[in-house]
């Protein structure tokens, strides 16, 4: 492989012009078979690779599609990038990523970036975008498809996943169980996602006729989680059941309880959300919202080229759906 030959010099090196290469590169203009044997075969001697980019610079025709999310550590975006760049793959793109980091600053940067490599669009998975980063985006005509995070319209398409749907079969099924002082382990106040989990919570357990609470607030991470669990062993009166923001935060959970001396699910039943694999390989199992990662990234990919290839590339909204998973993490509540 050497990116520093040119095409001229691959030309020259089979006795062809270097239209006859590109075309061949390309997948451009008739090339007869001979010819596009012996240019492939040079190029493959030569170890010649193409500059994608500056091709597509000088084209204007990027196939490339960005993703931008949160924290690539948190076990819930790693099986969306990689449904992401696989649809993106089937559909003839590139993919490329940018890690935020929750840091607004860095989120920006990932957008200029994202705008420098002339991406035919870009999947928002992150709240620290601002609103007219997406606009800029737009503004641009790169298609942009994000989170809950803005209405619909040209070269803006959303895909709403049923949170709501998802908080509330986890505090009814804990209500069937006997459950009644519920706690929640929040995530950061500014993440949209995690503030609609909270307020579905608190009315969940109002429409029951229960009060909700305590409510702690995490990181999202394992330590948030940890520190959460350790909290609400010494709590008085403790819960019989804690709800985390999502399943990392779980596992902190589970294991703070566990360190306090309490049992899991016996004393204290644990739930998370999203059903990453940290649900299934925890000890216990984490009973968890199923929200389809798999799904996420497939549905971005397609929005973004439905978008990008569309006469009139008018956005529009993608539900995805919320199911609980049992695992070992929850059960009855103890007897008192």
């Amino acid at each position: 492989m050497n990116q520093g030959l040119t095409i001229r010099e691959v030309a020259k090196a089979a006795g062809v012009s270097t239209a006859t290469v590109s075309n061949v590169l390309n997948k451009t203009g008739k090339v007869g078979r001979s010819t596009h044997a012996l240019v492939l075969s040079t190029v493959k001697r030569l170890g010649y690779f193409p500059n994608v980019h500056a091709r597509h610079l000088a084209s204007r025709d990027s196939r490339t599609l960005g993703i931008i999310v949160s924290d690539i550590e948190n076990p819930f975006f790693p099986d969306v990038i990689k449904s992401f760049e696989m649809r993106a793959r089937q559909l003839g793109y590139d993919a490329i990523l940018s890690d935020t980091n929750y840091d607004p600053r860095r989120t920006r940067d990932a957008a200029e970036r994202m705008m420098e490599h002339n991406v035919r669009g870009v999947a928002v998975m992150t709240s620290e975008i601002s609103l007219r980063l997406i606009h800029e985006l737009a503004r641009r005509r790169i298609a942009v498809t994000f989170l809950d995070r803005a209405p619909v319209r040209g070269y803006m398409s959303n895909l709403r996943i049923d949170y709501f749907s998802g908080v509330e079969q986890i505090v009814k099924y804990l209500y069937k169980n006997g459950h009644r002082r519920i706690a929640f382990v929040a995530g950061r106040p500014k993440l949209k996602s995690n503030n609609v989990r909270l307020e579905g919570y608190e009315k969940c357990m109002r429409d029951l006729g229960l009060e909700p609470g305590p409510i702690l607030r995490g990181d999202l991470r394992f330590e948030g989680g940890l520190a959460a669990g350790l909290a609400l062993a010494k709590h008085s009166p403790r819960p019989t059941a804690v709800m985390a923001i999502n399943d990392l935060t779980a596992v902190g959970v589970i294991k703070g309880l566990l360190r306090a001396g309490c049992r899991v699910p016996q004393d204290i039943s644990v739930t998370g959300f999203d059903k990453t694999r940290f649900a299934e390989y925890s000890n216990p199992s984490i009973t968890t919202v199923d929200i389809h990662r798999d799904m996420l990234g497939k549905l971005a990919a397609d929005a973004l080229h439905e978008l990008s290839c569309a006469a009139d590339p008018h956005g529009r909204e993608y539900q995805v759906p919320a199911e609980l998973i049992l695992g070992d993490s929850s059960g009855p509540a103890p007897v008192e």
